[in-house]
């Protein structure tokens, strides 16, 4: 392998010892670059690195998101840890295990062949020689080469098996979380925020917020930042609640009821990109329908938190966003600071997959600590910042126009979809708390494209069917109502959603069942395999006919075009209202490094993709986002989630893939499809409420 095959994170980061060291005894030092949020890559990345060393996993400690310690491989999102942050630490381990048997067998005259590692310790005719990886002298100074090739799927011992989660158990007992962190001395901070951005201070009652607070405080105003500083955390939020009231702003433009609708962004300028077949469509039996989804909020448990410290002329951030370099560049340019004066380390937040509230609270702690050297300063926002004023996930509309041949079988499909930012993470100056200090940077331009690959806003616009003819128009607008950013699966999910429900309509315009119709068009076997193996887990040959009020509807989608596949059957009873039975899974990951982990994702997506399809809607009143609780915001509860059954395809000598987003969208649209199947007519706008429901059985 040559240094341009190398996977990107390696190929990035191609220093040995920027990944792996053994400078404690008995111990191994991994470092990497993506980070913990829930999907479990702190253990599959440790499996891989104990397998590839041969050595007891309990033995490797990994650093995970540090900008003084750890390498720099982007954001830890697209679910790209395993397959492409995984395949870089395997390649390293497996280079640093030869490099250690080379000069041991060196040290020792033998061939390289008669020796094997165990657990660290190095064996010649499986006794030790008295070498190990702490005692033979290698320097990693040196740059991977790739060309050691890494262990065959018949040696693995710990890959492929279901080693249980390292980061549960301090989280079970209330120590795994950034919330829990605490430092000397520490005190709490919260930053006083428009409700939407563009908002400047027009008054502060001082005495209110005094008096509220009930204990001693202290108010600090920079700009139009305007933070409140107390030791006591009851005594900060009282103050804080008193804030929302008490401080009054200027520059605040009203917001419409109408603008929290999909449709509202077909009205409004936008930057647009085309991509696909150019050529027009041709001649046949032409079909129409317009799908959306609203504004949607990631939801997350905890609200995000962060501690900032400014010691010495030196500022530390301990904070869980998904790309410690990125959020580094945005407090070295929004903050005026030297780059060598700031770390940033990643701690396990409460979840989020995506650009939630993270990335502010950390630029609030460190705007906070900058001004109060030597005191650590803690920010948690509360339930209601972290719905109001976190990024959300873009309301997208998408028409799709098809041409059916004389079989049936659709030969041609334009996709036009218009949808706000789906990226606007990092910049130097589009974090909340940038935006008001004096003289402040200006924000970075939005970066998303309308390229099909990865894509944004277009992930998963191209269908991966044998579809002749396929082009999309993407009307990416920029002046969205509110802010909006990274959330899980990007567009994929309402892409995918758009999609499978038309290919359903389709193949009921053709009079063929919704499974045969899709394996017509279908050439790529595994993705054939996966619809198949779902459809037999759900006995889709019990389907009964259309509107019975009970429906059964299949989806299935390859994530990104390139990466995990899955197909998904929902079963559902229908009347006012939607009701899960059942949900069925079979996905297609490659290598599962660690099986059970890659279901508890298949099984999060499944629950997340039925939540936003039946429940979650951002809304919004005249100053911002109105839907600031759960009573506002309802999320799909456990007495709402049926019977899930995941299966894997056994595929361990393909290369991993990724599978944090490969269930969500397949869900969505077979949530959809079984509605329509119940009901016998199609809902086509998310989510699926009673009200939406009761308008559609009325016509």
């Amino acid at each position: 392998m040559i240094a341009n095959t190398l996977p990107k994170s390696l190929a990035d980061n191609p220093r040995l010892d920027r990944w792996l060291g053994f400078d404690q005894p008995d111990r191994a030092s991994v470092r990497v670059g993506k980070v913990e949020i829930g999907q479990g890559i702190a253990t599959a990345l440790c499996q891989i690195a104990a397998e590839e060393l041969d050595i007891a996993i309990d033995r490797i400690d990994l650093t995970a998101g540090d900008t003084d310690h750890a390498p720099d491989e982007g954001t830890t999102t697209s679910s790209l840890s395993v397959e492409v942050g995984g395949a870089s630490l395997r390649l390293v381990c497996a280079e640093v295990r030869a490099l250690v048997l080379a000069a041991a067998a060196h040290q020792l005259g033998c061939p390289v062949n008669a020796l094997r590692i165990h657990d660290g310790a190095i064996l010649r005719a499986d006794q030790p020689t008295g070498l190990d990886y702490w005692s033979v002298p290698v320097s990693l100074a040196r740059l991977a080469t790739g060309a050691v090739a890494p262990k065959g799927v018949a040696e693995y011992r710990l890959v492929g098996t279901n080693v249980p989660r390292r980061d549960l158990p301090a989280k079970v007992f209330g120590a795994g979380f950034m919330q829990d962190f605490t430092r000397p001395g520490m005190r709490h901070g919260h930053v006083v925020h428009p409700p939407r951005i563009g908002g400047r201070i027009a008054s502060i009652d001082e005495a209110a917020i005094r008096h509220a607070a009930g204990a001693p405080l202290d108010i600090l105003r920079h700009g139009d930042m305007l933070a409140l500083i107390a030791d006591n955390a009851t005594a900060l939020r009282r103050a804080t609640f008193a804030a929302d009231t008490a401080v009054r702003w200027d520059g605040l433009a009203p917001l419409t009821l109408a603008m929290q609708d999909a449709d509202w962004l077909t009205t409004q300028p936008s930057q647009d990109g085309t991509a696909g077949d150019p050529h027009p469509a041709p001649p046949g039996t032409r079909i129409s329908a317009a799908y959306s989804r609203g504004y949607v909020s990631h939801g997350s448990i905890g609200p995000s938190c962060a501690v900032a410290e400014f010691r010495d002329g030196h500022l530390t951030v301990w904070c869980h966003v998904q790309g410690v370099y990125g959020f580094k560049s945005s407090l070295v340019g929004g903050l005026r600071l030297a780059p060598d004066q700031v770390s940033v380390r990643h701690l396990h937040g409460s979840g989020c997959y995506g650009h939630n509230g993270a990335d502010d609270t950390g630029f609030d702690a460190a705007a906070i600590a900058l001004r109060m050297p030597n005191t650590p300063i803690r920010v948690q926002w509360r339930r209601e910042d972290e719905f109001g004023l976190e990024p959300v996930g873009s309301a997208m509309h998408i028409r799709l126009e098809g041409v059916l041949a004389a079989d049936g079988r659709l030969q041609d499909l334009t996709t036009t979809l218009y949808s706000g930012p789906h990226i606007n993470r990092g910049g130097d100056g589009n974090l909340l708390t940038a935006r008001l200090q004096p003289n402040p940077v200006p924000p970075s331009p939005v970066a998303e494209t309308s390229a099909p690959y990865p894509g944004s806003g277009t992930r998963n616009a191209v269908p991966y069917y044998d579809i002749v003819g396929k082009r999309y128009r993407h009307h990416m607008v920029l002046g969205t109502p509110v802010r909006t950013s990274a959330l899980r699966g990007l567009g994929a999910m309402p892409n995918l959603f758009a999609l499978e429900s038309f290919i359903d309509e389709c193949a009921e315009q053709s009079g063929q069942d919704p499974l045969a119709y899709r394996l017509t068009m279908l050439s790529d076997p595994r993705a054939r395999a996966v619809l198949r193996a779902a459809a037999d887990m759900a006995g889709w040959s019990r389907r009964r006919p259309s509107g019975s009020g009970t429906g059964l509807g299949l989806a299935f989608g390859r994530y990104k075009n390139t990466s995990g596949y899955a197909a998904v059957v929902v079963e559902l009873a229908a009347d006012t209202e939607l009701r899960l039975r059942h949900i069925w899974c079979a996905a297609d990951a490659g290598l599962a490094v660690n099986p059970g982990g890659v279901i508890a994702q298949l099984e999060g997506g499944i629950i997340q993709g039925a939540s936003w399809t039946l429940k979650e809607q951002v809304t919004f009143d005249a100053a911002g986002i109105a839907s600031r609780s759960w009573a506002d915001y309802p999320i799909l509860r456990f007495s709402d989630i049926p019977p899930i059954d995941c299966h894997l395809m056994p595929r361990p000598n393909d290369p991993s893939l990724g599978m944090g987003e490969a269930s969500i969208g397949p869900t969505a649209a077979a949530i959809g499809n079984a509605a329509a199947h119940a009901l016998g007519l199609r809902l086509r706008h998310m989510p699926f409420t009673r009200e939406r429901i009761v308008a559609a059985l009325n016509g």
